[in-house]
């Protein structure tokens, strides 16, 4: 099984903290990050939009990235919420190990 780190960004730390302790409890991730003052420009609805967001990093395997992504949506305010997860290529073994661990089998 692979490792992933999920991004998703959020509109407030509340949400973002909701959809972390939904992940947890579900045993879907092993740790989740919340960064703050994350500033954001984009392209929505045909302009470019500028606000300021939470960054969700989540720490999980592969195989769990559709419960994940289910679970995100269920809490998410936005229409189109970012859910992009990127492969582990390296790390450590005993950091590895307790990712594994720390999720349902």
């Amino acid at each position: 099984m692979g490792h992933i780190v999920v991004f998703v960004t959020a509109s407030k730390e509340e949400e973002a903290e909701i959809i972390a302790r939904a992940l947890l409890e579900k045993k879907l991730a092993a740790c989740c990050n919340l960064v703050s003052g994350v500033k954001s420009l984009y392209w929505w609805q045909g302009k470019i939009t500028d606000d300021q967001e939470v960054l969700l990093v989540i720490k999980t395997r592969t195989d769990m990235f559709d419960k994940i992504k289910e679970t995100v949506i269920a809490y998410h305010s936005y229409a189109v919420p970012e859910i992009i997860a990127l492969p582990v290529v390296a790390g450590s073994e005993p950091y590895l190990k307790w990712i594994d661990q720390s999720l349902i089998v």
